[in-house]
């Protein structure tokens, strides 16, 4: 059994933990946290034990701490960092080189630059069999690994038909459980956005995609609005939705007025934090015209990230097949079941 440090407990490390709990084969030692705030209780009363900067002990002695981070690094055999973007970079250079212990990082850090955490961007859609043997890598964000969920797909299907996509990424001002982040009412426009170059690095560095992205006042997901244009005649909406049929963290709807009813329904269902972790076509708005079929679909934001982990935890701990990381995942997760469920709520009014 494999020993794995949450380095972060805030709206990922939180969702991380949660399932890492009900795998078999891992032993979740601890999670580290930088604030003595009530999410310290919270992860103590869910059994974790919650280890802390050496440097700051003092400023835990209200709390039931387990004892430092670097100690508790010490015990594992690979460190999920969960910590606010930059941070990460400064944890591999002062924390988990020294210690030769591997790591996974999320969106908010880089793979270019002089602050780059790993060569490699994870997409399990995309170069799941790139990361066995990694020591760092990254984690795509909620956008990139959203856009890597049709893109893929679509490329497989298509081919050399399709010459190019131009993305629109309208995303959430914040995540649900942050209260403490006023969402303001402005829609804000993002200059060179990160996400398109982010994409490329699994995609291709040449592909033909463009992206735009602004920010609006809402915590409710994210929603992207895919152009995509063929050679010749573009398909038929019904075309595209039958790629997505038994593809995995894809749901197809029909009824969702808005990302808010999807979010609904998951908490209804009691799907954990409620999150889907999964993409959503709203196919009641997929268009075929001349050579281009526009497609709009919602991104889980944080939630669709979670499985993307635990798939690339079992390529860099176990160095598992896709096929055996996939199963295993699928039983933590359970994706088809929540795609049944939203894909029947949602379904097509005949």
């Amino acid at each position: 059994m494999k020993k794995v440090f949450i380095n972060g407990y805030g709206s990922i490390g939180s969702r991380i933990t949660s399932f890492l709990k009900d795998d078999p084969e891992i032993t979740v030692i601890g999670i580290g946290k930088y604030s003595p705030d009530e999410k310290v209780n919270v992860a103590i009363s869910r059994g974790l034990n919650v280890y802390v900067p050496e440097k700051k002990v003092n400023d835990f002695s209200d709390y039931k701490i387990s004892g430092s981070i670097e100690s508790a690094l010490d015990k594992c055999d690979l460190v999920i960092d969960a910590s606010p973007g930059g941070h990460g970079y400064k944890n591999k250079k002062i924390l988990y080189e020294p210690k030769n212990i591997p790591a996974i990082y999320q969106g908010g850090e880089s793979t270019i630059g002089s602050e780059s955490v790993s060569d490699l961007l994870f997409n399990s859609r995309a170069n799941y069999d790139l990361a066995s043997g990694k020591k760092h890598v990254m984690q795509g964000s909620c956008n990139v690994t959203g856009m890597g969920r049709i893109l893929e797909p679509l490329r497989e299907k298509f081919g050399d038909e399709l010459i190019r996509f131009d993305v629109t990424l309208i995303r959430r001002w914040a995540d649900i459980e942050q209260t403490e982040k006023n969402v303001i009412d402005t829609i804000e426009m993002s200059e060179k956005p990160h996400h398109g170059d982010d994409v490329k690095l699994y995609f291709g560095k040449d592909a033909p995609l463009y992206v735009r992205a602004i920010k609006v006042p809402t915590r409710q997901m994210h929603l992207h609005i895919m152009d995509i244009r063929f050679k010749r005649i573009a398909p038929k909406p019904s075309e595209i939705h039958d790629i997505f049929t038994n593809e995995f963290g894809v749901a197809t709807l029909w009824t969702a007025k808005g990302t808010q009813d999807i979010r609904n329904c998951a908490q209804n269902m009691g799907f954990s934090f409620t999150d889907t972790n999964m993409i959503h076509i709203h196919a009641n708005m997929t268009t075929s015209i001349g050579d281009t079929v526009q497609m709009m679909y919602s991104d889980d934001q944080t939630g669709v990230v979670i499985p993307e982990n635990h798939m690339l935890m079992q390529a860099m701990l176990f160095d598992k097949s896709y096929t055996d990381a996939f199963t295993h995942t699928e039983s933590i997760f359970h994706m088809t079941e929540k795609k049944q469920i939203l894909e029947k709520y949602f379904a097509k009014n005949n």
